[in-house]
């Protein structure tokens, strides 16, 4: 390890190679890292893998840690590769609607860089003051707002990647129409640094909205929310995010036993005219009062159920059909209750994602029987779900991914032709990718 350690320090500068107690933030799954490496160029990140490659270490890249406890306990971390240092915004062009960033750019500042011209990028996950543009695309975060503008697959039209043998590659372009051909960028997307590293990203961006609102409704059950979010994807209006809490996860916003929260924006008269439409509508349906919220609601709204608790026993993200969110909320909620645990819960109605918290327990076998009926309960609705994060004692009793199927033979071919010596983040992805 010396050898290596020697390489890496000539490779970087010894200043950006952490040992020691340095290594404390970077432990991952109680596994603490053999080495911490931080390039400061591409050609750095390049010679780092090789370098690891060459000695059969494994590699960890790192952003700015916020998923760093998704997947599979990893069997050993050898080096931890963290961007922080490419940081750079690399190019705007406002009349395109374009901006490339390196990946070690955190959200948080590329929007402030971006807002200052005018214009956003319609992402909105959690954390945005830690998350790296890299760990957006490796992650594949998203928030509330994703209901109109999408994910980052929806966003994203070039990247930079460094593969497991050091290469870099590019793929897409800097402008928002490309030639025809396969679309590399998203095959990083969501693959959790087990394919390559992303190291720069091109994205299309939006102009800043004149005017943005919440409006939360309250309502006595989570049947009548759902039928209400129903209602408003099937009128006219064009909400930016259609949200369903329950009591436990909405209540910092003080509105009642549940709440539909919808976002609007655009032109200030077209916001005002289908917030009055959207009170008119529920109203109808059971809502007690329409309440605009402050802007601040937008962070509560990233991630409602994995705050309510101040420690959790596990979050879980259920991916389900967008007709079956409240009856999966009202089936996790019992499931819960039935042992004795309390849960909470959100969705982005709209897409179908919802989220489930449970409230720590002392036994981890209680915890994980409740996460594998949670589990069964999406896959009856449709879907499938992930557990987006538990210690150990529960990881060890459910597994962390869903069954992928024959998808998951794909995967692992793609796997093995871009990473034949299982450099990457080995282990921590679906099917043992």
């Amino acid at each position: 390890m010396q050898g290596l350690l020697d390489k890496l320090r000539a490779t970087v500068g010894a200043p950006n190679v952490l040992t020691g107690i340095d290594l404390s933030p970077f432990v991952v799954e109680g596994r603490t890292p053999d080495v911490v490496v931080l390039p400061g160029s591409v050609g750095e990140v390049g010679a780092v893998v090789q370098q690891a490659a060459a000695a059969k270490v494994p590699v960890t890249p790192w952003g700015g840690g916020t998923a760093a406890a998704v997947g599979a306990p990893p069997a050993r971390v050898g080096i931890v590769l963290a961007l922080k240092r490419l940081d750079r915004l690399v190019e705007h062009e406002p009349g395109d609607l374009t901006v490339t960033a390196e990946a070690g750019l955190t959200l948080e500042a590329l929007q402030t860089a971006l807002r200052a011209r005018g214009q956003w990028l319609s992402l909105d996950p959690p954390e945005a003051e830690r998350a790296t543009i890299g760990g957006l695309i490796a992650a594949n975060a998203s928030g509330p707002r994703r209901h109109l503008y999408g994910t980052v697959r929806d966003l994203l039209i070039g990247v930079t990647v460094v593969t497991a043998d050091g290469s870099v590659v590019r793929g897409g372009g800097k402008v928002v129409k490309n030639v025809a051909g396969y679309d590399l960028p998203k095959l990083f997307i969501g693959s959790y640094g087990t394919l390559g590293i992303v190291v720069e990203a091109t994205f299309k961006l939006r102009p800043l909205p004149e005017d943005e609102r919440l409006v939360g409704v309250t309502f006595d059950r989570l049947k009548d929310a759902g039928a209400a979010a129903r209602a408003v994807l099937a009128e006219d209006l064009i909400p930016n995010a259609i949200e369903i809490l329950d009591a436990a996860a909405g209540a910092p916003l003080g509105l009642g036993p549940v709440t539909l929260v919808v976002g609007f924006d655009g032109l200030r008269e077209q916001v005002e005219f289908q917030a009055s439409a959207l009170a008119d509508m529920t109203a109808s349906l059971g809502g007690r009062r329409a309440t605009t919220l402050p802007a601040s609601a937008w962070t509560h709204l990233a991630a409602p159920a994995r705050d309510a608790f101040a420690s959790p026993g596990a979050v879980m993200s259920l991916s389900v059909l967008p007709t079956m969110v409240a009856d999966t909320m009202e089936q996790g909620t019992e499931a819960a209750r039935r042992r004795g645990l309390a849960s909470a819960w959100a969705a982005h109605a709209g897409v179908g994602a919802v989220t489930g918290a449970v409230v720590a327990d002392r036994e981890a076998a209680t915890v994980a029987a409740v996460l594998a009926e949670w589990r069964v309960i999406a896959r009856a609705a449709g879907g499938h779900a992930t557990l987006a994060w538990a210690p150990l004692a529960v990881k060890s009793q459910v597994p962390v991914w869903d069954d992928p199927g024959p998808a998951g033979r794909i995967m692992q071919h793609i796997k093995a032709q871009l990473d034949p010596n299982n450099v990457l983040n080995p282990g921590r992805f679906v099917s043992g990718i």
